[in-house]
């Protein structure tokens, strides 16, 4: 066996090992019990044995037809649970009924129809039994790009019918999560099927591309702390209605302008607690509270900047007008969100 050899044994085993690793915990480590952690656990289960049988075929021997036609049935029950998956991360209270189970039945029937296989049965030579190989493989393939795309339409509806709404962190971390999920398996189905099709790949490329993309996956699974929710982040609850209402005081009734306005003040204004109120405006504001007032209140001295009737006005006087205490903290802000000074901004922006 030669180096090369070796390194391609090491880096798709790794990969197994990760995915079965990361399924274990998902399954059975993690404290929060949830449907979504569980599908997702036996996605990374059911492709591990896949690509497990990829790597004996490529570097074994005599491999028994029966587990090289398991391993292929595996991905008839990868694409069902997928789809649950997607379901589940982009609805509250989503279950799995007992009619979506019928989803499983192609698996079924492949994996049953395995059992019963003998290499007697098996002549390559014989027309018929390359005919039935063929078909089968095509639908396998077929079957699993059907179940991916319609994960990614399940996907984007979601996102369509939230798109006007006030998107909290969870929810878009859960897209964004969602996207690059769907995108991993579309990469490892390709490197599949360009192997099939007249080994335009090698069949090793498989492994491979899935120990690299199921790293990735880990990597943004714990980023965007996926692990810790699921579509009930979907669910509605009072905490818009909450920003909306302080929202509009802020906004609509410019209580940015005042000057001692705190996170105190806001939250006995709406009947709510510092840590709800500030819990709020991260949610849904995605900022901290000195940054939404301050942003509003940028926001306000910008017009005033540019604005004629103002041009005798110094930039001091602005400041205070706009909400601001000191200068220094007017100047700070101004150059955070708009990267430029208050006056470098009005001298690019005078007409």
């Amino acid at each position: 066996m030669s180096l090369a050899d070796i390194l391609l044994i090491v880096i798709s085993s790794a990969g197994l090992l990760h995915g079965g690793l990361l399924a274990f915990y998902l399954c059975f480590l993690k404290k929060k019990r949830m449907l979504t952690n569980l599908l997702l656990g036996l996605v990374f289960v059911f492709m591990a044995f896949r690509i497990g049988k990829s790597v004996l075929l490529n570097f074994g021997s005599d491999l028994e037809p029966v587990f090289i036609f398991i391993g292929l049935a595996f991905l008839l029950l990868i694409g069902p649970l997928l789809r649950w998956y997607v379901e589940g991360m982009t609805k509250p209270d989503h279950k799995v009924g007992k009619y979506q189970l019928l989803e499983l039945a192609p698996f079924m029937l492949v994996f049953l129809a395995s059992i019963f296989l003998v290499e007697d049965n098996l002549d390559i030579n014989d027309e018929q039994v390359i005919i039935i190989f063929g078909s089968t493989l095509i639908f396998i393939y077929l079957h699993f790009a059907f179940y991916i795309a319609v994960a990614g339409w399940s996907l984007n509806r979601a996102k369509s019918f939230y798109r006007h709404a006030l998107q909290t962190k969870s929810q878009k971390a859960i897209f964004s999560w969602l996207k690059v999920l769907i995108l991993g398996f579309v990469i490892i189905w390709i490197s599949y099927f360009l192997n099939i099709i007249e080994d335009t790949v090698p069949y090793i490329a498989g492994p491979v591309v899935y120990s690299a993309v199921v790293y990735f996956l880990s990597y943004k699974a714990f980023q965007l702390k996926i692990t810790d929710i699921d579509g009930d982040v979907f669910k509605e609850n009072d905490d818009k209605t909450l920003f909306s209402k302080l929202s509009e005081l802020v906004v609509r009734e410019k209580l940015y302008l005042e000057t001692d306005l705190s996170l105190s003040n806001l939250s006995k204004l709406i009947g709510k607690s510092t840590q709800k109120t500030s819990e709020v405006i991260n949610q849904y504001a995605k900022r901290n509270f000195n940054d939404f007032i301050n942003h509003h209140r940028v926001n306000d001295a910008k017009e005033k900047l540019v604005d004629p009737k103002s041009k005798n006005l110094t930039i001091a006087s602005i400041a205070f007008d706009t909400g601001f205490s000191s200068l220094s903290s007017f100047n700070s802000a101004f150059k955070k969100f708009e990267k430029t000074t208050p006056s470098e901004y009005r001298k690019n922006n005078q007409g």
